[in-house]
């Protein structure tokens, strides 16, 4: 048993089973929604356990073809993050056993599947043959600049979509602007991400939307684009359902202000790690990291996971009180 933990744990390590926080968070925001709209709880968590798995596939499938381009030749991966493909590198894993584990994932994710389908109906299953494309696709996308919107799509109409059909039996014009605020926030952790890795990805002549830009300086002014977009379907949004307090997730503007300030310091200074303050928190095995060269990295790929973590959970209180409080104040 012992043994099973372990190895759980690994392929859990290996499949940046930390990310999930961020599916998690998607999922709560359409399930409260759904629920408030009379949906199924027991659907609701199926489809949960299934994004999840599909979810760990990707990125498993991701840093096993980007492994397959870094070993063509050698300053690819040493121009590469300290942690991308890190266990394939290291030889903790072969890309055999990579490619078993994806298979895995994928299939527990289909079974999941298989009992929405007959439980909530035909639809689900063109929901998720769309999802199988865009997990499978995502890595082919992201080389050629696309994996922003296949990460827009993916955690935003299909996860939103996906949930409220297999919890309600029905789809939603106010669930699609819902779906896509949040995308636009989530997909913002990726770009940080991209930006980051800027100068792997150009020298291994890997285009990603970041490098469409020519500069990282011109890639990290676009970052402005994901949040004015996100802000600006939760404003549509609040007009739209008239609860207003959803305009609370603009709360989360100063701490973009800090992100991007700090984003601007690490494409001159990869080395810089800012002063920590309790709004950049929580940052995950800090006390492991915050001495190593990843430690730069780290900081702020976790300070924008934590800022779209604030927005998911304004979001879920305006879901809660809005209409009611909106109601008292406005009507």
């Amino acid at each position: 048993m012992k043994k099973l933990i372990e190895k759980t744990k690994f392929w859990l390590n290996c499949a940046r089973a930390y990310s999930l926080p961020i599916t998690i968070l998607n999922w709560l925001v359409i399930f409260i929604y759904s629920l408030l709209h009379n949906g199924s709880v027991i659907n609701g968590i199926l489809a949960l356990i299934g994004i999840s798995f599909a979810h760990l596939a990707t990125n498993l499938t991701d840093d096993y073809l980007d492994y397959k381009i870094l070993i063509k030749n050698e300053k690819y991966i040493n121009s590469a993050q300290n942690c991308k493909c890190a266990y394939i590198k290291s030889g903790a894993a072969t890309t055999t056993q990579f490619r078993n584990a994806i298979i895995i994932c994928l299939a527990i994710a289909a079974i999941i599947g298989a009992v929405l389908f007959f439980s909530a109906g035909a639809y689900v299953a063109v929901l998720a043959i769309c999802g199988l494309i865009v997990a499978l696709c995502y890595q082919r996308m992201s080389i050629c600049g696309l994996g922003d919107i296949a990460v827009i799509i993916a955690f935003g109409p299909l996860l939103f979509e996906g949930v409220y059909y297999v919890m309600t039996k029905s789809f939603s014009v106010e669930v699609l602007l819902l779906s896509l605020g949040c995308a636009f926030l989530t997909n913002s952790i990726l770009y940080v991400h991209m930006l980051m890795d800027f100068d792997g990805d150009e020298c291994s002549h890997k285009t990603t939307l970041c490098t469409k830009f020519k500069t990282k300086d011109n890639a990290l002014k676009f970052l402005l684009f994901f949040y004015i977009a996100g802000f600006m379907m939760t404003g549509m949004l609040a007009y739209m359902t008239r609860n207003y307090l959803y305009f609370i997730t603009w709360l989360t503007i100063p701490l973009i202000e800090d992100l991007y300030q700090s984003l601007k310091i690490y494409n001159q200074d990869k080395t810089n790690v800012p002063k920590i303050y309790p709004w950049h928190k929580p940052l995950d095995n800090w006390e492991l990291i915050k001495n190593t060269p990843d430690a730069p990295f780290y900081f702020r790929f976790f300070f924008a996971r934590n800022i779209m973590t604030y927005f998911m959970l304004l979001t879920c209180i305006a879901i809660i009180f809005g209409k009611n409080l909106t109601s008292r104040l406005f009507y």
